[in-house]
């Protein structure tokens, strides 16, 4: 299970797209992690967390243009993966009418989409990359941090989700034991 969350934390910390991109693409129509989820991403937990990160950062107008085109590149991609879901969905309910299902062509439809958005958090993930590399130590520190905070939060949902299944296990099992035979 170490392996798997040293695996995640890896993959986060190399492309800011997870941190930026993501989660951003997560508000509205496509929440992660459920109410109150992983770094208080809902209501606009993430947003304001990215306002204050901008001003921490004191940018220089080079770097406020690559943040802007960043965050501009996230939003575009995230309203594109929500039209290219939409299409998709529609296409699958289309699909469902028919009196034997074409597995193949759902199946067609379903790697055109995942190729669609890895390409969209591909983008997404250069922009962040291109803005990072272009601050100075100091304001990737401030960077650093806050994603160790962020992946601190996404540790604490993590375990607290992890005591709430072996808990719900727990009783499933005690209330099947009490069950009298049949």
């Amino acid at each position: 299970m170490k392996n798997k969350i040293s695996r995640l934390l890896a993959i986060t910390a190399a492309s800011l797209a997870v941190t930026f991109g993501a989660a951003y693409a997560a508000q509205g129509d496509m929440p992660m992690g459920g109410p109150g989820g992983p770094g208080g991403w809902h209501h606009g937990g993430f947003e304001k967390q990215l306002n204050q990160l901008h001003a921490q950062l004191k940018l220089s107008p080079d770097q406020e243009k690559q943040w802007q085109d960043a965050l501009n590149t996230m939003k575009q991609n995230r309203d594109a993966a929500r039209k290219s879901h939409e299409q998709m969905h529609d296409q699958f309910k289309a699909m469902q009418q028919q009196p034997i299902l074409d597995l193949n062509a759902l199946h067609d439809a379903h790697v055109k989409a995942q190729q669609q958005d890895e390409q969209l958090r591909e983008q997404t993930a250069q922009a962040w990359l291109a803005f990072y590399n272009g601050l100075n130590d100091q304001q990737k520190t401030i960077v650093s941090t806050a994603l160790k905070q962020h992946f601190a939060k996404m540790e604490q949902f993590r375990e607290k989700m992890e005591q709430h299944w072996e808990h719900h296990h727990q009783d499933k099992g005690a209330a099947s034991d009490a069950m009298p035979a049949q």
